[in-house]
């Protein structure tokens, strides 16, 4: 029998996390968080509830002596999703609570002198609900009010209800192939191969040249071109932002501040301008013609300015067997590699939640489809279950992080990081607020990561020869002294070494790969409030704008204004 690799969870939580659980069961503290570890680890049919680890579960009965009552804090570290049950069995109905307030509001199930009431907590005031009783209940009211997110309990809590998301015709296209068609995957591949080839790249002639005057006073260093000084070529702009200083044209490799947004700065690079001391490091591929003029566009958040979120689509990824690794690594009575197919009873939204509207700044697709989100080949295909990409929402693991792979991750006191996920970062699993694999390194420690010239290995989609170069979009971190800086990436035809050299002349200790093919998968929108407190968008490349909608009041933006089918990442400024 094959071995698979195990990592071995430390079961490292907070006093507070581990005095609840002990409360919620009649175990002593070991042997309740061993419980726990057994049906995590269990290859078995399960749901998404087994998979939380630190969760704690309160019961009572309602009045009429039978109705069961359940409130569970998925993760009580974050304390952001808690679930609500009511009734046993089959039929027992499931809601999904969001709280708005995790570092100030708590929750609590007790039992009244008039039967069960959640107790909200905030400070020293607290507020006493009952959303089940009455007919109709608050719940069932706000389930039928046909909003992703209904308040509840005095606006205290939201409801999730689930929603269909929003697709595009090339999504829905795709997705139809790929799950009714014979082979569907395979004329998917090879549509994107032949028809799309290219179909994005910008390789407009220069204009001019420009130079250091032109860059931002602050904001990440430039990118290390092989120009003299005042000499870098102007290119041309292809998004629809407003930027200080670059009305002819953006010298590339330089920084620009985007007009009214502090803290954002746009950048573009062609591969053919970057530092030949950059080009010589060992590790990535040669350069075609077409990938070296390609015009690629780069926005930096300084992250001293901003907070990090990602939230699951409604459909996407999905928690299934992706077709790529082999039949073998997968158990016998596994539905997919935690145990199930759904996330029910949690629901999946693709959006941002509504009470962060205010300050929300920018949103971009996060990372591939579970189809393309494991590996055919390689030493990750046969290590746990094919390593199939995890990802983790509000502190409530929706599938398993697994060693090896790139990951974009935020903790619950606000630190963003990107690195190889390794054995030893699960102490960091109690206090994850958000989690997000995506295949292998691009740049690691500011070098190429060990796959970027192996195809299989590094599962970058494609062929290794350049025969599907094509559009794409990344991530990296660039480091400044005591500043961090996010940078999302369009790269408008690439290949992986393309986008590896990219993020090295830009000095980034880390870059990983997102997504690929097409617009709707690499976009990024940045917003603004106009004087009238309507939302407005730009974007990272004309024509994404097909993807927000309309309405009588003005656009409506694509992850923030409607649920999508797609996963996504968004930067709100600090409070």
């Amino acid at each position: 029998m094959r071995a698979f690799s195990r990592f071995r969870l430390r079961l490292t939580v907070t006093t507070a996390a581990l005095t609840l659980a002990g409360a919620a069961a009649a175990l002593p503290i070991e042997d309740r968080l061993a419980e726990l570890r057994a049906a995590y680890d269990a290859e078995v049919a399960k749901n998404v509830i087994d998979l939380q680890l630190y969760r704690h579960s309160q019961e009572a009965v309602l009045p009429d002596g039978k109705t069961k009552v359940e409130l569970i804090n998925l993760n009580p570290n974050i304390n952001s999703w808690f679930l609500l049950g009511l009734g046993e069995g089959n039929g027992r109905s499931w809601f999904h609570l969001e709280n708005p307030a995790p570092d100030d509001r708590a929750l609590s199930l007790e039992q009244g002198a008039d039967g069960p009431e959640i107790l909200i907590t905030e400070g020293k005031r607290t507020h006493r609900c009952t959303p089940w009783a009455g007919e109709p209940s608050m719940l069932s009211e706000a389930r039928r009010a046909n909003l992703p997110y209904a308040p509840v309990c005095g606006d205290r809590l939201y409801l999730r209800v689930q929603t269909g998301g929003s697709y595009t015709s090339l999504e829905a296209t795709s997705q139809f192939l790929r799950d009714h068609v014979w082979g569907g995957d395979a004329i998917v591949t090879w549509v994107k191969a032949t028809l799309n080839k290219d179909k994005y790249a910008l390789l407009d002639g220069e204009l001019g040249t420009g130079g250091e005057d032109d860059a931002a006073a602050h904001g990440p260093p430039p990118a290390k071109v092989r120009h003299a000084e005042g000499q870098r070529p102007l290119v041309a702009q292809y998004h629809t932002f407003d930027l200080e200083g670059a009305e002819g044209g953006m010298a590339t490799g330089l920084w620009y501040p985007v007009e009214g947004q502090d803290g954002v700065f746009v950048s573009a690079l062609q591969p053919q301008s970057i530092a030949q001391e950059v080009m010589d490091v060992p590790g990535a591929n040669w350069l075609d013609g077409v990938e070296s003029r390609a015009i690629n566009y780069f926005v930096a958040f300084d992250l001293s300015r901003f907070d990090l979120g990602f939230a699951r689509g409604t459909d996407h990824p999905r928690l299934g067997w992706s077709p790529r690794p082999p039949a073998y690594v997968r158990p016998r009575g596994m539905p997919g590699p935690d145990g199930f197919t759904t996330a029910a009873p949690l629901v999946s939204l693709g959006m941002a939640s509504p009470y962060l509207t205010d300050r929300i700044t920018a949103a971009f697709t996060a990372g591939f489809k579970r189809q393309h989100g494991a590996f055919r080949g390689g030493p990750y295909r046969d290590a746990n279950y094919g390593s199939h990409y995890g990802f983790l929402e509000h502190g409530v693991i929706l599938s398993k992080l697994w060693p090896g792979l790139s990951t974009v991750y935020v903790t619950q006191d606000g630190e963003i990081g990107m690195k190889t996920w390794e054995e030893s970062d699960y102490e960091k699993m109690p206090n994850l607020r958000f989690a997000r694999q995506n295949g292998t390194p691009l740049v690691e420690d500011g070098k190429p990561g060990p796959y970027v010239t192996q195809w299989l290995p590094g599962n970058w989609s494609g062929s290794a020869n350049a025969d599907l170069r094509t559009l794409r979009a990344g991530a990296c971190l660039i480091e400044q002294g005591d500043t961090q800086y996010l940078v999302y990436a369009y790269f408008s035809t690439a290949t992986p070494s393309a986008m590896t050299r990219s993020f090295m002349a830009y000095d980034c200790t880390y870059g990983m790969l997102l997504d690929m093919n097409a617009l709707e998968h690499t976009y990024m929108g940045l917003y603004s409030f106009n004087d009238g407190g309507g939302i407005e968008v730009d974007h990272i490349m004309r024509g994404m704008s097909q993807l927000d909608k309309r309405g009588s009041s003005g656009v409506i933006p694509r992850f923030i204004g409607y649920p999508d089918n797609r996963d996504v990442f968004y930067l709100i400024r600090k409070e």
